[in-house]
């Protein structure tokens, strides 16, 4: 039989790059490539964000576990919990088998991450730091699950609601603002957290925006010496939120009616959902100057 040597290298050439179509990588928020033989069909997600933005890239369907607080959507709700941010069980994350593990860094999750490394499972660190972070993990996530179709609208989708955002908001007089994340300590959140980037879009000047620590503890008096224009706080049980600063009539928010409350499930979470928390953080700022005029 007389092999057609043309034929022959043309046949493995093309199953050279099937093959080389297959790998998938994209780089995570540390910079480290993230590569999966083939799409990611059991997805493990390590945060409330993470979830979210799963979903939002159309890979609902293949998240098999996750952690505590993972209640949007809805159908969130029904996927199996593997403990929460400080605590995972590994052994039950090893049982469901998975081909990716989207990873969040917070202050308890260095040692179990660690951890997770050595299950030998891919890992994709998310930490959104900007809002235009949020729909390049959109679209990367979208790329590992192989459903690129819908996270990449999704994506386009939220670019342009910022940038509508920006160019609305971005040059209004600044506002001077202390964003209270809780008040027993008095935590805040400074200038390397992404809510501070969403009060830069909305013309926010967050006051304690150069102190080092991401969540820094303040107390009162610091608040008080700053005299911000306006105060969020977010809504959450047992928790004092605004009412804290009534007391302080001579407070300019105080006195221009400016103490806001706000969802935290929309800022505080750096999923999809933080675009529109944004535009009602937008929203209450132009509120704030309005009561300039009063």
């Amino acid at each position: 039989m007389k092999i057609n040597r043309n034929a022959l290298a043309s046949a493995l050439l093309a199953a050279m790059a099937t093959q080389a179509q297959a790998v998938i990588t994209v780089q995570d928020d540390d910079g480290r490539p993230v590569t999966l033989q083939k799409p990611a069909q059991r997805v493990v997600s390590m945060a409330p964000h993470v979830t979210e933005m799963l979903f939002a890239a159309g890979g609902g369907d293949k998240i098999v576990g996750v952690v505590s607080y993972s209640d949007y959507p809805e159908a969130a709700k029904k996927i199996q919990n593997i403990g929460d941010n400080r605590n995972v069980d590994m052994e039950r994350v090893a049982s469901l088998k998975p081909d990716l593990i989207v990873i969040w860094m917070h202050g308890a999750s260095e040692r179990q991450i660690d951890t997770l490394r050595q299950l030998g499972i891919p890992l994709f660190h998310s930490e959104p730091k900007k809002l235009a972070d949020i729909p390049n993990n959109v679209q990367r996530m979208g790329k590992l699950l192989g459903t690129e179709a819908v996270a990449d609208k999704v994506a386009a989708d939220l670019r342009g609601k910022l940038a509508a955002l920006t160019a609305q908001y971005a040059q209004r007089p600044p506002v001077r603002v202390f964003y209270q994340v809780w008040d027993k300590p008095l935590y805040t959140l400074a200038g390397g957290h992404i809510i501070n980037d969403a009060m830069r879009v909305c013309g926010g000047d967050n006051v304690f925006a150069a102190l080092k620590t991401t969540a820094p503890v303040v107390d009162v008096e610091n608040v008080l010496r700053e005299d911000p224009e306006a105060v969020f706080a977010t809504a959450e049980k047992n928790y004092g939120g605004v009412d804290l600063w009534k007391p302080y009539k001579n407070m300019k928010a105080v006195k221009n009616n400016n103490l806001f409350t706000i969802d935290s499930s929309l800022v505080n979470r750096s999923g999809p959902r933080m675009i529109q928390g944004t535009a009602m953080i937008c929203e209450k700022l132009e509120e704030a100057r309005q009561h300039r005029k009063n």
